[in-house]
């Protein structure tokens, strides 16, 4: 864990007020996933995207079930502002454990879904939700292991999902 804290302490040496306010803004964005709920909800609106807006809200259902509700409760670490807490915070503590970084976990998963669906919404989707995790070691919230893992489950969420989608589209046009 001492390689964690060196990179997490390296971080915290580029801190400026400026930093300070938009890592605070980022991680409100990334709270609870409301942002990539509200994206995919939005798509099932439009008839071109009502497909990749269901495969984009089930992708961020799986994730949640595995990623919030099943591995946090498992591993059950304690964040690094609990470790160490002489670090001056600028978000709140969130309630749950720190394993894995759920802001990574529902960016990540939001965004490669996007990509699958339209690259022209999915590359800027993946340049915010890298921020977003960013953020969060930015913040004092996460180790790096964290946001990593987060972002593993999110990949493997989402390309497993929309093998699930292609391969109910196949089933479909074979009827």
């Amino acid at each position: 864990m001492d390689w964690e804290f060196d990179i997490l302490y390296a971080i915290q040496s580029i801190r400026t007020p400026f930093l300070d306010k938009l890592m605070a803004f980022l991680s409100t964005l990334g709270n609870a996933g409301a942002l990539w709920i509200v994206i995919g909800v939005v798509l099932c609106i439009s008839k071109k995207y009502r497909r990749g807006g269901m495969q984009m809200l089930s992708a961020e259902l799986l994730s949640f079930i595995v990623g919030n509700l099943i591995i946090k409760n498992m591993v059950d670490r304690l964040r690094p502002c609990q470790i160490d807490e002489t670090v001056s915070l600028i978000v709140k503590i969130p309630f749950d454990s720190s394993f894995p970084s759920g802001h990574t976990l529902n960016g990540i998963t939001a965004a490669v879904t996007l990509m699958f669906i339209d690259k022209r919404m999915g590359i800027p989707a993946i340049v915010l939700a890298v921020l977003i995790a960013f953020s969060r070691m930015y913040n004092f919230m996460h180790f790096p292991t964290d946001v990593l893992a987060g972002a593993v489950l999110g990949v493997v969420s989402a390309v497993f999902v929309n093998f699930l989608f292609k391969r109910a589209g196949k089933s479909e046009m074979t009827k």
